[in-house]
């Protein structure tokens, strides 16, 4: 790999006591190229503009997948990736949606891993912001003919970030989106590309304008069943279970999702993948059995949910509290990520 080192670093510009989220970037970038069958030419070089074509293709049509996952400090001075290896899954699973060539684990994890060994400094230190790593790949032909792309751009990125909602680990406000939808079957609620986002945008907005602070989504067809939120999965603490949507094709398979059904099993929780209707939420509700409702994402972790208002209807959560289990499952993947807890699932990779 060809290794490029910027001429003057900008970490000494940044205030790492108020980082937001994906505003400043590190001092270098990875890119690779795919022409002629092959993904070729890998190289670290300065953080800096494209130049492309206002003709390229996947300014057009999107044929665009992107990734995100973090890397944290630990006490010990090792640095940990927190499962590089599902969210390697997801990128060729959004690549293949999109028709885009899948990338080597090999080559995935080496990239990332020599990008940060350069740019390490920028990890912060404090609890709770962590280096957020960004891949992404986009169809670089040039043309308006509506057509899968040969040629492509393989980036990765990173950026210091603190939490992503302002709320942090207070309970946030979420509302249905009415006549909206995010995702039907057979579309790209699954893939992890830019058109599965932009669907959202209007009623997101619409719902900040509002006190909320997302949307939280139903399924395409009947407006019935709850899917995700905007940035993040969900979950219904109900009596003694734990709810969480199926995956079945409209609904992004999160990493942290998929971390904390890990977990909750491990600890004897019954855990239940299902279909589950607004409607059964706010009857849980009504009948004292809703105990808790939060996010799971790897921007926000955990993000416990105070409010949720449906036609004009609303119930509180917990009192508009953070849950027991929320608190706890947040300090137990925070703690394998800072290398506090033992990480016995595996799940992170040491730099």
């Amino acid at each position: 790999m060809e290794i490029i080192k910027a001429d003057r670093s900008r970490f000494g510009q940044t205030d790492f006591e108020k980082l937001g989220w994906g505003e400043v970037f590190s001092d270098h970038m990875f890119s690779m190229d795919y022409k002629g069958g092959k993904w070729a030419s890998p190289r670290i070089h300065p953080f800096g503009n494209l130049e492309i074509s206002p003709a390229m293709c996947s300014l057009h049509y999107a044929q665009i997948i992107f990734e995100g996952l973090k890397a944290f400090h630990t006490k010990s001075g090792a640095v940990n990736i927190f499962r590089p290896d599902k969210h390697h899954e997801r990128l060729n699973r959004s690549c293949r949606r999109l028709c885009i060539p899948d990338v080597e684990y090999d080559s995935f994890i080496s990239a990332v891993t020599q990008l940060i060994e350069l740019d390490k400094k920028w990890i912060p230190k404090s609890k709770g912001a962590s280096l957020y790593i960004r891949p992404m790949i986009l169809a670089t032909d040039i043309g308006l003919g509506v057509k899968v792309s040969e040629t492509y751009r393989y980036l990765i990125f990173t950026t210091p970030v603190a939490a992503y909602y302002k709320e942090g680990m207070n309970p946030i406000k979420l509302t249905t989106p009415q006549e909206y939808i995010r995702a039907a079957k057979g579309g790209l609620g699954e893939a992890k590309t830019p058109g599965n986002y932009a669907a959202t945008l209007l009623p997101s907005e619409n719902a900040k304008k509002e006190g909320f602070t997302q949307v939280l989504w139903l399924d395409g067809i009947e407006h019935k069943y709850v899917e995700e939120v905007g940035t993040m999965n969900i979950c219904f603490v109900i009596e003694d279970e734990l709810v969480t949507p199926e995956l079945g094709g409209t609904i992004l398979p999160g990493i942290t999702r998929d971390s904390v059904i890990h977990i909750a099993r491990d600890w004897g929780i019954k855990v239940v993948e299902r279909k589950i209707s607004i409607e059964e939420v706010f009857s849980a509700a009504k009948f004292g059995k809703l105990k808790e409702v939060f996010g799971t994402g790897t921007a926000v972790v955990i993000s416990p949910v105070g409010e949720i208002h449906h036609n004009k209807e609303r119930i509180v959560i917990n009192k508009g509290r953070t849950g027991e289990l929320a608190l706890k499952l947040y300090e137990e993947i925070t703690g394998i990520q800072y290398g506090e807890k033992q990480d016995k699932f595996g799940w992170c990779y040491k730099i």
